[in-house]
């Protein structure tokens, strides 16, 4: 009987045991099914419910696979204005912000840098369940909204269309975006005073816009930043075109360093290593040599220096030139400087809407200049500083604190914002720079400066093969690797002058802002490789 006692207890504790994984998995079955059931809700709640009157005007759009053609016409958010009032169109844009009153939802609909509002309120064509569904779209979600376009009576300030507004009439989502966002547009988007510039607390910080550079990009000022940097490279383009310049595009792997410098990135090459260009210097010099005359090339350029400043880059857009002349360096330097003027001019005609834009978050004095530019020499410059108490050897280059002093006096003497410095020490210039042969000490090279910033070192060449292979082995640059480079010159070639132009630099400096990562789009430096 104790036997039997015992073997009939054993059953026992193994139903127990069996009790508690039971109720395990019991437990996280529940879980699974409450969760199905919490997704089917959101689901539900998206999508009309069988008897709103309003079901077949909202929604969740299905992915858009290029399934089917749909003949539909879609207005631009910057072309609604008082003249499309009482038409009704169809809107593709981003749900910026989104209010729900009583009966009514007030949604800002965004594309790029423009905005307008969008009502929906309750009444015969609209149900309660459908304004309901709009004010819960997440911001950011990409629409479409089918609405008519009204006037109002007082404008609307918030937004850049400011004296229309739209009566909803259908909203679908095309792409929701996630609920929680890393950083909210409208704070990305706030205006920075000159306190939140110098001290540390800016709204959104630069790390976090750049660790969320997509986001980042979708503000007012960024899309006008990238829309104005793009007018640069189009103006450059069309001035030189039109002055004759041919384009052309060089390698970015390279045999040997472009300055001479130990700043390349190594890369292995095959059983080898190469570079990657610092600039496409020795390659426009060769093609003037190939009787191009008059050459730019827009590209990416590549410096491998640990500066972790507001204006240095590892990689960057290079605009260069270069241009045979007859007689004098200067009459490239004439070529540069009006190309300088007629792209400023350009952008004051062509993005006065993209240069308002930007301001509006970053506020600065518009930048003004002279035409023709001002010109001055090294030793003029040398004597602005030493009247502001800063001495200058004979061929010491300008420090960076002693440029942005410069830029001051020269605006204050001159009221222009840019300025052409000619005839540096040949001290601190290439190992391909033409030696002014009046002065042993000076050289045929310049730079041109923004607001006290350098954008553009340029010079005359040396274009005699026997000359150059001696200034090289000055720099202690190795004759083997730019063998092809001297060799193009044995052939005859004419005299030569040009220069680079940093674009980051020159959109950072046009636009008064403080760093130049806000004028690259994903920006390279010692720190940061990614997104």
């Amino acid at each position: 009987m104790v036997q039997d006692k015992e073997n009939s207890e054993v059953p026992a504790e193994g139903a127990q045991a069996k009790s508690k994984k039971q109720l395990k998995k019991e437990a996280k079955d529940s879980a699974k099914a409450s969760r199905k059931e919490e997704k089917k809700s959101k689901v539900a709640e998206a999508q009309p419910p069988v008897d709103d009157y309003s079901s077949g005007k909202y929604g969740n759009l299905p992915m858009i696979q290029s399934k089917e053609h749909v003949q539909r016409h879609y207005t631009h958010v910057k072309d609604l204005d008082p003249e499309s009032a009482g038409k009704t169109v169809w809107i593709r844009g981003r749900l910026h912000t989104s209010r729900a009153i009583g009966k009514q939802c007030f949604v800002l609909l965004r594309q790029q840098q423009y905005t307008v509002q969008a009502i929906l309120a309750v009444n015969d064509a609209i149900s309660k369940p459908m304004v309901k569904f709009a004010s819960n779209i997440s911001k950011e979600s990409i629409v479409d909204v089918e609405a008519d376009v009204s006037t109002v009576a007082s404008k609307i300030e918030k937004c850049t269309q400011k004296d229309v507004e739209l009566q909803v009439k259908q909203i679908w989502v095309v792409s929701s975006a996630k609920p929680q966002l890393p950083l909210q547009i409208e704070d990305a988007s706030r205006p920075v005073t000159e306190e939140e510039v110098e001290g540390p607390n800016i709204a959104v910080n630069q790390d976090t816009r750049l660790d969320n550079r997509v986001l980042d990009l979708r503000t007012p000022a960024n899309q006008a930043i990238f829309r104005l940097e793009a007018g640069v490279c189009r103006l450059f383009r069309d001035i030189l075109t039109d002055k004759g310049f041919v384009e052309i595009h060089t390698p970015k792997i390279i045999s040997a360093a472009s300055e001479g410098g130990a700043n390349v990135f190594t890369v292995s090459y095959f059983k080898g290593s190469a570079y990657l260009a610092q600039s496409p210097q020795l390659y426009k010099q060769m093609a003037i040599a190939a009787d191009f005359d008059r050459v730019f090339t827009v590209g990416a350029v590549f410096r491998a220096e640990d500066s972790n400043t507001h204006r240095h880059l590892t990689e960057f857009v290079g605009l260069d030139l270069e241009m045979a002349f007859k007689h004098h360096y200067h009459e490239v330097l004439d070529v540069i400087g009006q190309t300088f003027t007629d792209m400023f001019r350009g952008l004051q005609e062509k993005y006065a809407d993209e240069i308002a834009a930007v301001a509006k978050q970053y506020p600065v004095e518009p930048f003004v200049f002279l035409d023709p530019p001002l010109r001055l020499e090294f030793s003029e410059a040398r004597a602005l500083l030493k009247e502001a108490g800063v001495e200058l050897g004979e061929e010491d280059d300008l420090s960076t604190p002693d440029e942005k002093l410069l830029g001051r006096l020269v605006k204050a003497k001159y009221d222009t914002d840019f300025y052409i410095l000619d005839k540096y020490p040949l001290a601190v210039r290439p190992f391909y720079t033409m030696p002014d042969p009046n002065r042993p000490k000076t050289s045929n090279s310049y730079d041109m400066f923004m607001r006290g910033e350098e954008i553009l070192s340029g010079a005359q060449r040396i274009h005699d093969p026997e000359f150059l292979t001696e200034r090289a082995k000055v720099h202690g640059v190795d004759i083997d690797k730019i063998s092809a480079y001297i060799e193009s010159f044995r052939y005859g070639c004419p005299p030569h002058a040009g220069g680079g132009i940093g674009l980051e630099r020159v959109v950072m400096l046009y636009l008064g802002l403080d760093n130049i990562r806000k004028t690259s789009m994903f920006p390279r430096d010692p720190k940061r490789v990614t997104p």
